[in-house]
């Protein structure tokens, strides 16, 4: 498996900077295409749909999903680089390419935990102003494709997701598999990895990576307690004042690996932190807390303030490898 970064033509083979000079790869030629808001729909996207919590996300706020013919896997939010911390939101969107259609799927599914994490676009994007710092989202279902998963990933690309089967995702041909990687997938990690080398390039020292995502209140019939959890999987730099500091928050349950595991090789902290030896953490917060704008800049502005203190210490901005409890890397 190749566990290293991005694709294999170059270690980091996006120039940033390059969106302005014109010299881009062939691939990324769409980043330089005249559509509005670089085909990045400008409604915010952040409904819950688990029936449960229908009172915490109000169906008003549900935006059309964006449709552009040119479809822009990535978006870059601009921040300065020279503060030595990336964010990146894997699972920020729920838009489709045009021609994909709805996978075959009614637009109720759309509004649930499978198609994006609720909520996790606005918290990034707030989170980004705040503390002036660049971020990477993906634009992309993870119905399409998941960002998050190591390319021989068997949830990939999900033919059943909590329930739903997903009509557009099968029969699955290897054709179409390498289509969505090289479409979508692969073209955003590249910006991910592009990004990472670019602040580390400006700062001299190893930039801290934070990723931010969000988990359903209840999956298959359970209950989940936390309000946010934090994974990490060797390297403890990030992951441990992070509990912390958001424990001191009165009343707030904080989950240490929890509602998943944060060892799964070949995801995006594994391919961008881990291997290269970033401090890193990846945290999830509970859907029903951030289903609205009030929600959402809460958690900023809690956030905020803990992702600074971590960025400023020292050992963050070290290259230490810490291994991986899925093996060697």
């Amino acid at each position: 498996m190749q566990a290293h970064v991005n694709a294999s033509h170059s270690a980091y083979p996006i120039d940033l900077d390059a969106l302005s000079r014109g010299d881009l790869l062939p691939h990324l030629a769409y980043s330089k295409k005249g559509w509005q808001n670089n085909g990045v729909s400008t409604y915010p996207h952040s409904c819950n749909g688990d029936e449960i919590y229908t009172e915490a996300v109000p169906k008003d706020n549900l935006p059309p999903m964006t449709r552009n013919t040119l479809f822009a896997p990535f978006e870059i939010i601009e921040g300065d680089r020279g503060r030595g911390l990336v964010l990146v939101c894997d699972h920020a969107r729920r838009d489709l390419p045009q021609e994909y259609g709805d996978l075959g799927l009614p637009p109720e599914e759309f509004e649930r935990h499978i198609a994006y994490d609720i909520g996790a676009e606005q918290v990034t994007r707030k989170l980004a102003t705040i503390l002036a710092a660049p971020a990477v989202m993906a634009n992309f279902s993870r119905l399409l494709i998941d960002p998050n998963r190591g390319e021989d990933d068997p949830t990939l690309i999900r033919q059943l997701y909590d329930g739903s089967v997903i009509p557009g995702n099968y029969p699955m041909s290897n054709q179409e598999r390498e289509r969505r990687l090289d479409s979508f997938y692969r073209p955003y990690h590249d910006a991910v990895g592009a990004m990472v080398a670019s602040v580390h390039q400006q700062t001299g020292t190893a930039p801290f990576i934070l990723s931010v995502h969000s988990f359903t209140p209840v999956m298959q019939g359970r209950i989940r307690p936390w309000h946010a959890g934090i994974l990490w999987d060797m390297d403890n730099r990030a992951a441990w004042p992070l509990i912390e500091m958001l424990a001191e928050d009165g009343g707030i349950i904080v989950g240490d690996n929890e509602p998943y595991d944060g060892a799964l090789r070949g995801d995006t902290m594994f391919r961008h932190a881990i291997v290269s030896g970033f401090a890193h953490a990846l945290i999830e917060i509970r859907q029903d807390l951030i289903g609205d704008d009030a929600g959402t800049s809460a958690w900023a502005y809690r956030l905020a303030p803990i992702v600074d203190a971590i960025n400023r210490r020292a050992d963050i901005h070290e290259v230490r490898q810490f291994g991986s409890r899925t093996g060697p890397l």
